[in-house]
């Protein structure tokens, strides 16, 4: 699903020669990418004998890459915030996409939870990518709602700012947890 809404995204971003769809869709590439990654090494992990070792280095690794990837949001973030993202949505659409993104952000919080109870870093790790993907989904959504809106948007630029810089916190702060995590596990 991510790869098929990061190409969406691409598509936009060429037809519409916009840099906000395009650092997007490269974001939910790399995203995409990251998952399949963690489960393909987990998959290969499976029955080896230096399994928990070699899942901590997998895990401390991705939750590096996991920080760069969402640093890179910066560039998307502040296009949101400048109001500098083309949509050219109906309100139809757009109800569409908050319908998907309540669907989202319902199950990574349910699944989040069940990450406390799991002692497998790496399911750990997945859980935690999902709910950050979904709280990006939610700024996407937030500003498409405004753009899609005939109201002022320029009037929007601080409750934007906001959101934008208390989600990217909380991503970065959920990031560095699983790496602190990874360390001790490490240990």
């Amino acid at each position: 699903m991510t790869a098929a809404f990061a190409l969406y995204n691409g598509f936009l971003g060429v037809y519409h020669s916009s840099l906000w769809y395009g650092t997007i869709c490269i974001y939910y590439l790399i995203l995409a990418a990251l998952r399949g990654t963690i489960i393909l090494l987990e998959k290969r992990l499976s029955g080896r004998e230096d399994r928990e070792r070699k899942r901590n280095s997998v895990c401390l690794a991705a939750s590096l890459a996991l920080l760069v990837l969402n640093v890179s949001l910066i560039v998307p973030l502040s296009l949101m915030v400048r109001l500098q993202k083309p949509v050219a949505l109906t309100l139809i659409p757009a109800i569409a996409m908050a319908a998907y993104t309540t669907y989202k952000i319902t199950m990574a919080s349910v699944n989040l939870r069940k990450r406390k109870r799991s002692s497998d870093c790496l399911v750990r790790l997945l859980r935690t990518i999902n709910f950050i993907d979904s709280l990006v989904s939610v700024l996407t959504l937030q500003n498409t709602l405004i753009m899609v809106s005939n109201g002022d948007q320029a009037g929007m630029l601080p409750l934007t700012a906001l959101t934008s810089a208390a989600v990217f916190i909380a991503v970065l702060c959920l990031t560095v947890a699983e790496i602190v995590r990874c360390l001790r596990s490490k240990r």
